[in-house]
C-alpha cells in the first residue's frame, strides 16, 4: 500500500519510518525543504534512538521517500496521514491551522476516492472540521470526490518511539467508515500478528480517547508531586510510600515517581488544550487544572529549594551550580516545556551562574540561551561539577546511575546536591560527603 505522511517531526518520521519498516511503500512530506534536504541525506532532525537506522535501511530498500511536493504525491497514495504539529495557542486551546493547511493541500490534489487520517493530536471534533473542510476545498473547484476521514491518535514515548511505534499497546482507530476501517486494520496488520491490538470507535471518542490518556498520566504525576510535598512537610519519605501505594494491583508503579514535574510535547500542550475544550462546552475542569497548577509549581521547586539551602550560606548571587540533564527526559534532545528552562531562569534571575552538561540536548539548549554570559557549557558531568558550590540532577540519563563520585566531590567547591528524580540513595549519598536533597523525603545533611 503506498502511504502519504504530511509532517516529519517525531510522530510523522517514527511513523513514516515504521510504516516503511513493516513494508508499504511511504512518502514523508513536509513543506520545510531545508528538513527534506537534510533526510534525503540521512541526516535526522530528532535524536530517537533507532530512527536513524530505521530511516536509512528502509530509504536503502526503496520503501522510503522524502518530498516536498503534494501534486506529485497526493494522487498516488491510497491513504493520506496528517502528522503536523498542533501547538498551544496563548490561551492554552489547541491551534490547528497546520491541519487546516494539510487537509487543504490535500484535497487540492485529490483524483479518486482518499483515506485521510488525522495522526497528530487534535481536539475532540476535527475529523468533522478537516471533512468539511476538504468539501468546501472541493465545491470551490466544482468536483465531488469521494473520501473518508479517520482519527488514528499515536501513544509514543520520546525515547521510546521506534519500540511504541513496532510494538504497540494498543491501535485506535476512529472511524465511520466501514470501508476506511477495513483500509486501516490492513495498515496495521503486520503490526498485530502476535495478538490482536486494534481497538475500533467513532471518530469522537478516539480523538478523546488521546487526551484522556494523557491527562490521566499526568495527573498521576502531579498527584505524586503533591503526595511528595506533604510527605516531605509531615517527614514522611515519599520513596516508601511510593512502594506501598505502587505494589496494589489497581495502582500500580507506572508514573508515581516524584520529580520536577512533566515536560515536553504532549502532557503540557494536551492537558491545557483538553481544560480548553472542557470550557468550552460549559464543563469545569476542576482536575484537570489542579494537575496543570500541581505541574507548574512543582518546576519551581529545585530552584527554590536550592536558595533556601544557601540562604545560609552566604546566599546564592554568585555560586557556581552544576546541572546534570536538559532535555524534558532521558534518550531525547527534546527540550519543549523542560524543568530545566525554570530552574535556569530561576538561577539566572537569583545571580547564580551554571554549568550545564546533558550528552544530547546542548545543541537545542543552547539556541534557548544564546551566548548568556552566566552558562558554561560543559562536555562531561565532571567537567560541569568542577568549581561547583551544588550539583542538580535534572534528567535522569542513564549515563547518571552509576557515575564515579570520588572525582567529582573532590572537583568540586561545595557539597550540595539537589535530586530532582530521586535517582540515589540518601545513605549512599551521605557516606560521600554530601549534603542530599531530594524530593518528598527528608534532607540528609552533613554534620555541621
Amino acid at each position: 500500500m503506498l502511504i502519504l505522511v504530511v509532517g516529519t517531526g517525531y510522530v510523522g518520521l517514527v511513523t513514516g519510518a515504521c510504516f516503511a519498516e513493516m513494508g508499504h511503500t511511504v512518502i514523508c512530506l513536509d513543506i520545510d525543504l531545508e528538513k527534506i534536504e537534510k533526510l534525503k541525506q540521512g541526516i535526522i532532525p530528532i535524536f530517537e534512538p533507532g530512527l536513524e537506522e530505521l530511516v536509512k535501511r528502509n530509504v536503502q530498500q526503496n520503501r522510503l521517500t522524502f518530498t516536498t511536493s503534494y501534486s506529485e504525491n497526493v494522487p498516488r497514495a491510497n491513504v493520506c496521514f496528517i502528522a503536523v504539529p498542533t501547538p498551544s495557542k496563548e490561551d492554552g486551546s489547541c491551534d490547528t491551522q497546520y491541519v487546516e493547511s494539510a487537509a487543504l493541500s490535500i484535497a487540492r490534489e485529490m483524483r479518486e476516492y482518499k483515506i485521510i487520517v488525522n495522526k497528530s493530536t487534535v481536539p475532540v471534533g476535527t475529523a468533522a472540521f478537516v471533512a468539511k473542510t476538504i468539501r468546501e476545498e472541493q465545491a470551490r473547484q466544482g468536483i465531488s470526490i469521494p473520501f473518508d476521514v479517520v482519527s488514528n491518535p499515536e501513544f509514543l514515548k520520546e525515547g521510546a518511539a521506534v519500540q511504541d511505534c513496532l510494538k504497540p499497546d494498543r491501535i485506535i482507530i476512529g472511524s465511520d467508515s466501514p470501508k476506511a476501517t477495513e483500509v486501516m486494520k490492513e495498515i496495521y496488520s503486520a503490526f498485530t500478528l502476535s495478538h490482536d491490538r486494534i481497538i475500533t470507535m467513532d471518530t469522537l471518542s478516539a480523538e478523546m480517547t488521546k487526551y484522556a490518556a494523557n491527562a490521566m498520566l499526568a495527573t498521576r504525576i502531579s498527584f505524586m508531586n503533591e503526595i511528595a510535598e506533604i510527605c516531605k512537610q509531615v517527614g514522611a519519605n515519599v520513596n516508601e510510600v511510593r512502594k506501598g501505594i505502587g505494589s496494589d494491583t489497581r495502582i500500580g508503579y507506572s508514573f508515581l515517581y516524584p520529580g520536577v514535574g512533566y515536560g515536553g510535547s504532549c502532557f503540557p500542550k494536551d492537558i491545557r488544550a483538553l481544560i480548553a475544550t472542557a470550557k468550552q462546552v460549559g464543563v469545569e475542569p476542576s482536575v484537570l487544572q489542579a494537575v496543570d497548577r500541581v505541574n507548574v509549581r512543582q518546576k519551581k521547586l529545585l530552584a527554590q529549594k536550592a536558595i533556601r539551602y544557601f540562604a545560609n550560606r552566604g546566599g546564592i548571587e554568585g555560586k557556581s551550580i552544576a546541572v546534570w540533564g536538559l532535555s524534558f527526559k532521558p534518550d531525547t534532545d527534546d527540550m519543549r516545556e523542560a524543568p530545566s528552562l525554570e530552574f535556569i531562569d530561576q538561577m539566572l534571575a537569583a545571580g547564580a551562574h551554571l554549568r550545564l552538561f546533558d550528552p544530547i540536548a546542548i545543541p537545542n539548549a543552547k539556541k534557548m540561551f544564546p551566548n548568556h554570559s552566566s552558562l558554561t557549557w560543559c562536555n562531561n558531568e565532571l567537567e560541569a561539577a568542577t568549581g561547583a558550590d551544588a550539583i542538580v540532577l535534572l534528567t535522569e540519563w542513564k549515563q547518571f546511575r552509576l557515575v564515579d563520585f570520588k572525582p567529582i566531590r573532590e572537583h568540586m567547591r561545595g557539597i550540595a546536591f539537589f535530586d530532582g528524580r530521586n535517582q540515589y540513595k540518601p545513605v549512599d549519598m551521605k557516606s560521600r560527603g554530601f549534603d542530599y536533597i531530594s524530593i518528598g523525603a527528608p534532607d540528609i545533611l552533613q554534620p555541621s
